[in-house]
């Protein structure tokens, strides 16, 4: 399967010059050799309190010597961190971002400190001095965050050369900020640099003149950066889950310093919070688009709750998302442009793929984020057949474009997405379209999803249709080339882990059971062929992808139009408030 959608990303690389991402890096490294010189902090002026979620099972697998980087165990007991993380070349996120700390933070004992103390004081004598992949705007912002949150449990007990070396290095990392800011790239990268400056601002000693020019600059980014409707470039519902985060923890850290909070930034929340929500399903997770995963468990729940505000999401796009819920049910779908430029580099090719959440089960998903398993599967992810969408030819709807200097950027994306939400006598419906495929096809895709006000029933539809006569030519050639036996077209549902498919009424229907009992029946007009077919589910912290079904309907276009139907509902003897609690011994009731 990872071979057949690598074919389906359709790369092709374009010679860009990458003069600039040169510069930048050599910009990057002797700004961090220069800050290493300096020696301006002594101590703490206030310590933020940690607000990360941690885990604990991850922490006692840090301390067992079992390190997991980029879908790559390494189980090495007795062993450096970094000498672990060395043998992975794309570790520095995870490693150098400092995010494991949360982990052994969170078991806490002495033995989870010294062994934490040992590898950030091995962290500072190996990159103290501004070697290494790890000095970046971004990810220094990120560890800064990190070391200064968790500072009392990194130097509870440490020796006085300890603390020096770690005050000393904290400083030397807040003036590369201070330097490099603007070199990170707007979004998510660029308020985790000034997040970072604003910590050690507020928290070290000599820095406090770096808060003042941070907070301008985050100001500026929040009105820039963060869109009317609380959404961001890359529309990655996770990233903008981490934002959100960022600025709770900055206006946090500024009211308990008895700083005053700039209304740019409390108003840019307050955007977010809504179209968190919207992204939201009914267990709880993220919609998982966009590179995005559904987000650790609590960590949404935290972020609504620093916001304070309970304001709901209206019945409108958000992010460019529709999102159709009744009963226990929830559909999301993506459904405007994919991000371009630089905010296309983790983007997918999904324009018009749903995702739909029974209650606390998830039912159909797109594949996922593939970048933790490594660039194979990352790249395999980003691709329109891992997606619960229509696809023609095995080929997406965005095409991606790889730079001279590796970034892999969407391109031939849709030009034109459109959406209407209605309501109907007996539920809602989400009616979209995008013209993907009119270029190499001639045919634009249209998709109608109806949700029934009880939430138990989805009838969808998905049309293959010639919009303009200039069209008919581009589509008569793409029959030629298919010696007119019809152009191939797939319509992909694929499934979580834990629903179980089976192939009903000789291939008229699937069978689905969720772990709860919960039943769901998924039907067609006959347009097309059903199988199940193998998937994978791409999760975040796993050390692989997880094996799955996707129910296919597959068929061939002779016509300038092609209609294919389809419904999913609950069967009949499924109880609408169906128990889904765990029992006492862990089984399911």
């Amino acid at each position: 399967m990872l071979e057949q959608h690598e074919r389906e990303a359709d790369l092709k690389v374009v010679d860009t010059s990458d003069t600039s991402t040169r510069r930048t890096r050599l910009m990057n490294r002797l700004q961090a050799r220069l800050a290493a010189r300096t020696r301006p902090a002594t101590g703490f002026i206030s310590n933020p309190e940690p607000k990360m979620i941690g885990h604990f099972a991850r922490g006692r697998q840090l301390l067992a010597g079992n390190f997991l980087f980029s879908g790559h165990l390494i189980e090495a007991p007795g062993v450096s961190l970094w000498e672990a993380a060395a043998r992975v070349d794309t570790s520095t996120n995870a490693a150098h971002g400092f995010a494991w700390l949360d982990d052994m933070a969170a078991v806490g004992d002495s033995k989870a400190r010294v062994a934490a103390q040992a590898w950030l004081q091995d962290w500072i004598v190996r990159y103290g001095d501004g070697r290494g992949a790890g000095w970046t705007p971004d990810i220094t912002g990120r560890r800064l965050i990190r070391w200064i949150a968790h500072g009392f449990f990194l130097l509870r007990g440490a020796e006085k050369e300890q603390s020096e070396a770690y005050f000393r290095s904290a400083a030397q990392q807040a003036i590369f900020l201070s330097r490099r800011w603007s070199a990170a790239r707007p979004g998510l990268p660029r308020f985790e640099a000034l997040a970072g400056m604003i910590y050690a601002g507020l928290a070290l000693q000599g820095m406090e003149s770096r808060v003042a020019p941070a907070i301008a600059v985050l100001t500026r980014d929040c009105k820039v950066q963060i869109g009317p409707d609380g959404g961001i470039a890359t529309r990655n519902p996770e990233e903008l889950l981490e934002v959100l985060t960022l600025l709770t923890w900055v206006e946090t850290a500024l009211r308990n310093a008895d700083r005053e909070v700039p209304e740019a930034l409390t108003s840019a929340m307050h955007r977010i919070a809504p179209t968190l929500r919207a992204l939201r399903h009914s267990d709880g997770g993220l919609a998982r688009f966009h590179g995005g995963g559904r987000g650790l468990d609590g960590w949404l729940d935290q972020a609504l709750a620093a916001v304070g505000t309970l304001e709901q999401p209206d019945q409108s796009l958000h992010m460019g998302y529709g999102r159709l819920t009744a009963g226990r049910t929830s559909l999301i779908v993506d459904a405007d442009i994919p991000p371009s430029g630089a905010a296309s580099a983790e983007a997918h090719a999904s324009t018009l793929a749903m995702e739909v959440t029974s209650g606390r089960r998830p039912l159909i998903v797109n594949c996922g984020p593939g970048a933790s398993f490594g660039p194979e599967w990352r790249r395999a992810g980003r691709a329109t057949p891992s997606h619960s969408t229509l696809t023609i030819e095995g080929l997406s709807s965005s095409r991606i474009k790889v730079e001279k200097s590796g970034a892999e950027l969407l391109s031939d994306r849709p030009k034109d997405v459109q959406s209407e939400l209605s309501e109907l006598g007996d539920g809602m419906r989400l009616a979209t379209a995008h013209d993907g495929y009119r270029r190499t096809h001639g045919l634009t895709h249209v998709r109608t999803l109806d949700l029934t006000s009880d939430g138990r029933a989805i009838a969808g539809e998905d049309l293959l249709t010639i919009l303009d006569s200039k069209d008919e030519p581009i589509f008569d050639r793409a029959l030629d080339a298919e010696k007119l036996q019809g152009i191939p077209w797939s319509v992909r549902f694929h499934l979580h882990p834990e629903v179980d498919a089976v192939i009903d009424l000789g291939g008229a229907a699937v069978s689905l059971t969720q772990k709860s009992g919960e039943i769901w029946v998924f039907r067609h007009d006959g347009v097309g062929d059903l199988r199940l077919e193998p998937s994978v589910y791409l999760e975040n912290g796993r050390l692989r992808p997880r094996a799955t079904q996707q129910v296919v309907l597959t068929g061939n276009t002779l016509a300038y139009s092609t209609r294919i139907r389809w419904s999913l509902s609950k069967a009949q003897e499924t109880p609408t408030a169906l128990r889904d609690v765990a029992s006492l011994n862990g089984s399911e009731t």
